[in-house]
């Protein structure tokens, strides 16, 4: 009987599937169809859910997580599901609360026109409620106080690391206090962008320990409409 060449991830092109002596077609091998592994990690069986209340969704090993909403599109990595949830349950736990922003951007200040602002304008295009330095902190008004209280009044953290967040870092400005509030919370999601893993646990062990959500593997559209959706109750 053939077998599949990409048992665990499936084909990630047409052209891969077709090669495929399983998968290219009931034309050439009948009606096979070969069943991929799909990561589950609860302890019952044949739920098609996880531990964290994702749905599996087949040969891509993404899920669907325990709040994405009927009939989404939205597929997330076991890991992200993993990494997503406590910060899901914080959101649930403040539902009680509805005048908060949904996120509090952190970002080195040199982003603050580029990647900082396309987030930001990305997330309100969806309905995204976020506190953005650039438009929350008043001419003239207490930098760090305003800070503070952006902080305070949101449900999660999202921190921008990028190669300048990396430099500022070291610097132990401004978004070096904004971070040492967010890492005592289960409220912070990194967000990588042309920087590594690797290069953040040089800068921040801390930081770098906590998996987030990567420029590098999803576009940023994708990632908005994750945030979206776990934000979203």
């Amino acid at each position: 009987m053939a077998r599949c060449t990409a048992p665990v991830r499936g084909h990630q092109t047409a052209s891969g599937r077709d090669s495929c002596p399983a998968c290219g077609g009931s034309s050439r091998y009948g009606s096979y169809s070969p069943s991929y592994y799909s990561p589950s990690y609860g302890s019952g069986s044949g739920s098609g859910r996880s531990s964290s209340g994702g749905s599996s969704s087949g040969s891509s090993g993404r899920t669907r997580a325990r709040w994405s909403k009927p009939g989404s599109s939205v597929l997330y990595t076991p890991q992200q599901v993993r990494t997503l949830t406590p910060v899901r349950n914080s959101v649930e736990q403040l539902a009680e609360k509805p005048d908060l922003r949904d996120v509090f951007l952190c970002h080195a200040w040199d982003d603050r026109k580029g990647l900082a602002l396309q987030l930001t304008e990305l997330l309100e295009a969806r309905g995204v409620t976020v506190w953005f330095s650039e438009k929350d902190v008043l001419l003239g008004a207490p930098l760090l106080r305003a800070i503070d209280k952006g902080l305070a009044n949101s449900r999660v953290g999202l921190v921008l690391v990028t190669p300048a967040l990396l430099l500022r870092l070291q610097k132990e400005g401004v978004a070096d206090k904004e971070l040492s509030v967010l890492l005592s919370r289960d409220q912070l999601i990194p967000i990588v962008h042309e920087t590594t893993y690797d290069a953040l646990r040089d800068v921040s062990p801390l930081l770098g320990s906590r998996s987030g959500l990567d420029t590098g593997e999803e576009p940023i559209t994708e990632i908005v409409a994750k945030l979206k959706e776990l934000v979203t109750l």
